[in-house]
């Protein structure tokens, strides 16, 4: 049974593409590296080991020229790197390390040749693409290669016992320093893995929670939206039976009568509201975008609210540039103006006032309606756009919803962008097809 086939699969199982480039990307950047720091130190200290000879230079060379050619392929490579390419790739530069360092030190023939440091790579490498084992089985190849070269060179070269001993030594030194060096990096790779497979299963977890409290809140607003349905039908209906049951009575006055059913035909009517504005709530239409000029379009709705709002002394603005046009739904977006028109109407005092403006940027058609009235209070802005909450008498509470739904389906939204006495700005951005292109100067209508 393969042990550290799970481990290397966890590895790269959290590796993406690009990770995985990179990582072989760093191995052969750093064996570039040691190769040129290696020879720069040879022909530093020629008198101590001895000119570079051309079959050293031709191996360095080989060998650097071999690695560029990897490195151009890992960043040319357009196919994606597979946890299968990437191991491939880590176990033959593996091999081919452990076959330079042994060709360099045989090439040099000296009983401690500098390119041994060579093996470091491979136990650095196999500790960080693979499991234990074969990070062992690295750590042990290599110090076999160190120990096995001394055997050897003093096998043709015999010295004194002292003086192989202390190689010996130095030999044992180098191996200890790799076994250290290659157990602390697979001891730290394996905590990152462990570190990763947690975070995968709190992030399942979350996953989980989250759509569970997706769940719990779709059920909690289709909940509040039943309850706010019973709620407003329950009113119109009780006082129709109630109209229709005293009309019914043999004794009342013919004036009386009319009086009850002029009050259930209200209520019927209401009713009939309510339930128009629930169905534009619960399925709203796709824009159907068309040419529209701006200008035109706000002053419809300043005309409307002017309308509305006879008799009262409130002063009523529209700041636009009538020659801008975008593409959008003219009969939605009025309807959702005309609804925050209509609250701000509701909202000011006698002598209040009410502005209406727009501008144009990256793509969006933004429209200001600002009113003079109190702040909203804190309770309120928090359900504000609810479906059927509302503070009017006789509101079904879905206006604001509407009017949302109307610009989220433009790919815009709508929100109180400010929320104080005397200045609260109700804002709607509408995506658009602008044919005036870049922002406007607002201008007095």
């Amino acid at each position: 049974m393969d042990t550290e086939k799970p481990s290397a699969q966890l590895l790269f199982s959290n590796l993406d593409t690009d990770g995985l480039r990179r990582q072989q990307t760093a191995f052969c950047i750093l064996t570039l590296f040691v190769l040129a720091m290696l020879l720069l130190l040879h022909t530093l200290f020629a008198v101590v080991l001895g000119e570079p000879s051309l079959p050293v230079l031709g191996v360095l060379g080989l060998s650097f020229v071999l690695r560029m050619l990897e490195l151009v392929w890992l960043q040319n490579r357009r196919d994606p790197m597979t946890p299968r390419v990437a191991r491939l790739d880590g176990a033959v530069s593996i091999l081919s390390l452990f076959l330079l360092a042994g060709l360099l030190a045989w090439l040099t023939n000296r009983d401690h040749s500098p390119y041994q440091v060579l093996l470091a790579i491979p136990v650095l490498q196999s500790a960080f693409l693979f499991g234990l084992p074969t990070t062992v089985v690295t750590i042990l190849g290599a110090n076999a290669t160190i120990f096995l070269w001394l055997w050897r060179y003093f096998a043709q070269h015999p010295q004194p016992h002292t003086a192989e001993y202390a190689e010996y030594l130095e030999g044992g030194m180098l191996a200890v320093v790799f076994a250290l060096m290659g157990l602390l990096v697979w001891f730290l790779v394996s905590q990152w893995r462990m570190n990763q497979k947690q975070l995968a299963a709190t992030l399942t977890d979350l996953h989980a929670a989250r759509e569970r409290l997706v769940d719990e809140e779709k059920l909690a607003a289709i909940g509040r939206l039943a309850s706010g349905i019973a709620h407003e039908i329950r009113n119109p209906v009780a006082m129709i039976m109630s109209a229709l049951s005293i009309a019914a009575d043999p004794s009342m006055q013919a004036s009386e009568r009319e009086e009850m059913f002029a009050i259930a035909s209200h209520q019927a009517d209401r009713l009939s509201s309510l339930t128009t504005d629930f169905l534009t709530y619960a399925r709203p239409t796709v824009p159907r975008r068309s040419p529209v000029l701006v200008g035109d379009l706000l002053s419809g709705v300043e005309g409307f609210a002017r309308v509305r709002a006879a008799g009262r002394p409130i002063r009523i603005s529209c700041r636009t540039a009538q020659e801008v046009t975008v593409a959008i739904d003219a009969s939605q977006a009025e309807g959702a103006l005309l609804n925050l028109t209509l609250n701000a109407i509701d909202a000011v005092a006698e002598s209040g006032a009410i502005s209406i403006s727009s501008a144009i940027a990256a793509g969006l058609l933004r429209i200001d309606v600002e009113n003079s009235g109190p702040a909203i209070s804190e309770p309120q802005m928090e359900r504000i756009f609810e479906p059927f909450f509302t503070t009017k008498p006789a509101g079904t509470g879905l206006g604001l919803a509407i009017a949302r739904g109307v610009a989220r389906a433009h790919g815009g939204d709508l929100w109180v962008s400010r929320n104080e006495n005397g200045c609260v700005v109700f804002t709607m951005t509408l995506g658009i097809d602008a044919a005036g292109g870049g922002e406007q100067e607002a201008a007095d209508g």
